[in-house]
């Protein structure tokens, strides 16, 4: 076995012996935990639902690829691929929906192509942004974010620019 399939068990036996020691009612904290965290669960579900939905509805639409289809010229001039463009409105909103389209530019346009290089290279250089912000603010009770969307907004623009300027120089 090697070193990160013992990293798991060790920690484990690690925090009940120190529980133990410690004379910790240890079922009883971790019953508390899971309840806490349950609560959680229920807060966030609103807003998860929320952003799942939207974006299942603005797929199913057609409106990704209308607006694929109306910028494709621009993009094409730009350099930017324009398979790429939903991968880059529906990655800051949802994981799952941008693996979908993700595989969807590998299957059309192959992984050795600009679109599937610049794609790959994309989702592993942005985040799921409004998905972590709804996440982790609305774990903590955060009405407000204040900076935060613009500057995440922007960290994913950059991250999708420079994926595609960089496969462009490397090609």
């Amino acid at each position: 076995m090697s070193f990160t399939e013992l990293l798991i068990p060790a920690v484990t036996v690690i925090v009940i012996l120190w529980g133990l020691k410690s004379g910790t009612d240890i079922f009883a904290e971790f019953i508390a935990g899971a309840k806490e965290n349950l609560t959680v669960c229920m807060e966030l579900l609103p807003t998860l639902i929320a952003l799942i939905t939207a974006v299942g509805m603005f797929t199913a639409s057609g409106a990704s690829e209308l607006m694929t289809n109306a910028c494709s010229g621009t993009l094409m001039r730009l350099g930017f691929p324009p398979e790429c463009l939903p991968l880059a409105l529906i990655r800051p909103v949802s994981g799952s929906g941008a693996l979908a389209v993700y595989e969807s530019v590998l299957s059309h346009c192959g992984p050795d192509s600009l679109a599937g290089k610049a794609a790959s290279v994309m989702i592993g250089s942005t985040e799921t942004t409004f998905y972590t912000i709804a996440v982790y603010y609305g774990a903590v009770g955060i009405k407000k974010t204040r900076h935060t969307v613009p500057a995440a907004i922007i960290g994913d623009i950059t991250g999708f620019v420079v994926s595609v300027i960089t496969v462009g120089i490397l090609l």
